[in-house]
């Protein structure tokens, strides 16, 4: 099956550049390009990609404002959203994985990094593991926010037992294969369980019930050694 894939940065050499890596392999094309957010929410209204390489600092509308407005439209849920950043440490990547997004990547990134991450999107996981990225969540998605939603430990209450303590390693970045072995599963029951648990909390895929994770307080991030 081909990944379909939409190209959102201001930037025309670099959508060039990426055009021509992602069309170089046989599995992936590239079916648009926007120059801006609002273009980029307009693209995918018309075009549905698989995923959407969104850069985060566009104009007239930005990355994280067209990566909320893609992920609010049901019709759009199929459509994962990978944010490119040049500043891995923005609080603008945390915001546009609030809003949806399947995770980020720097633009610094290698050919094979680029494209090994849309397949990961593209197949419905997130890219949270990386060290990074865990930085990131733990320094702006774990933060006490003025709009978190009250309601969220009481929305946990849907989950069993099992799926908070699944759910609760995989924001610890856990893969399905260490889940299992951890809790003497199968890789496919905790498969099953992080399904369940997405669909209970609405959670467009495994980025965002991590994020649910953290906000809600059922993980709490590390605290961090002083310098």
């Amino acid at each position: 099956m081909t990944i379909r894939v939409l190209l959102a940065d201001d930037q025309a050499l670099l959508r060039a550049t990426f055009r021509i890596l992602i069309e170089s392999v046989p599995d992936m094309t590239v079916v648009a390009e926007a120059a801006d957010g609002q273009e980029a929410v307009d693209l995918a209204e018309t075009h549905r990609p698989d995923v959407l390489l969104m850069d985060i600092r566009m104009p007239n509308l930005d990355g994280v404002s067209a990566t909320a407005a893609i992920c609010a439209r049901p019709e759009l849920s199929a459509t994962r959203v990978l944010v490119l950043t040049t500043f891995e440490n923005d609080e603008n990547v945390a915001k546009a994985l609030r809003a949806g997004a399947s995770g980020f990547l720097g633009k610094g990134v290698s050919p094979e990094v680029l494209l090994s991450g849309i397949r990961t999107v593209a197949a419905g996981e997130a890219l949270l593991s990386p060290g990074a990225t865990r930085s990131l969540i733990i320094r702006f998605l774990a933060a006490p926010r003025n709009d978190a939603l009250p309601s969220l430990p009481d929305i946990l209450k849907a989950l069993t037992e099992r799926e908070r303590e699944v759910m609760a390693l995989a924001a610890h970045g856990r893969s399905n294969a260490e889940i299992a072995d951890q809790l003497v599963l199968s890789p496919l029951t905790v498969r099953s369980h992080i399904q369940r648990a997405m669909t209970k909390l609405h959670a467009h895929d495994r980025a965002q019930l991590v994020v649910i994770a953290y906000q809600s307080g059922l993980v709490k991030p590390p605290s961090q050694p002083h310098a």
